[in-house]
């Protein structure tokens, strides 16, 4: 049936309307995630990183290495695995990874000041909410910055493997600088996309999935923008 010009426009308008509420949605479950995901890092971060019974073990010891390493291993879990996980059990590791994450980081209560690590803290939120609404509000598309940022974020990972070796404070200070930028476009980049994906026409197994991943990428920027500032603001204990 042929409608007319303005039941059409009418018609239109309303799933527009009906796709924008979805979208809402999607990238509020994403934050929600994210968020959660951030509290419970912090919380494991501050209860092993004050407590000598719990950091001595780990840190005087080499299971330092394993609390360090063992987050690489789920973001290369998350990374190929992701597609075959079911939505809870996607929950499931993100939730296990921010807890690990929140072990590998407990050693920042052991180097830095408490007040200069919630200064920091406050300084990446906002750093990082000013960034994703970018990438969520802006026409532009982010995508043709995708390999240079890509590119990068290698560079940064391959120069700070580099200075372990050298220890150059010079290095330190230039990969951090270096990294703030990376994983400010990378926030940017990473929202455009998540908003992108979303399709109303998802399942709901397939968008839990898609929010805990688009979770999971943003947790990483910030994550890692907070520590490369930490790094270069942070004041240290003495």
């Amino acid at each position: 049936m042929n409608l007319p010009p303005f039941a059409r426009e009418a018609a239109y308008a309303q799933t527009g309307a009906a796709f924008d509420e979805g979208l809402r949605r999607h990238m509020l479950r994403v934050y929600n995630y994210m968020a959660l995901g951030l509290v419970l890092t912090g919380i494991v971060a501050f209860v092993v990183g004050t407590t000598p019974a719990l950091y001595v073990p780990i840190f005087s010891t080499p299971l330092k290495w394993v609390v360090m390493l063992a987050p690489l291993a789920f973001v290369l879990v998350f990374s190929f695995r992701i597609h075959k996980m079911s939505a809870a059990g996607a929950q499931t590791a993100f939730w296990a990874f921010c807890a690990v994450m929140g072990l590998s980081l407990s050693s920042i209560f052991l180097v830095f000041t408490g007040a200069s690590i919630a200064r920091t803290f406050f300084i990446t939120a906002a750093m990082f909410g000013a960034t994703s609404l970018y990438g969520y509000t802006t026409k532009r598309d982010l995508s043709k910055f995708g390999s240079f940022l890509v590119m990068g974020l290698i560079g940064v990972i391959i120069a700070s493997l580099v200075n372990i070796f050298i220890g150059s404070s010079m290095l330190q200070f230039v990969v951090s600088v270096a990294g703030v930028l990376v994983f400010v476009g990378l926030t940017a980049w990473d929202t455009q996309s998540i908003k992108e994906q979303y399709s109303e026409n998802w399942d709901h197994e397939s968008s839990q999935k898609l929010a805990v991943f688009g979770a999971f990428s943003l947790y990483l920027n910030f994550v890692n923008l907070f520590q490369l500032l930490l790094s270069l603001t942070g004041q240290r204990e003495e």
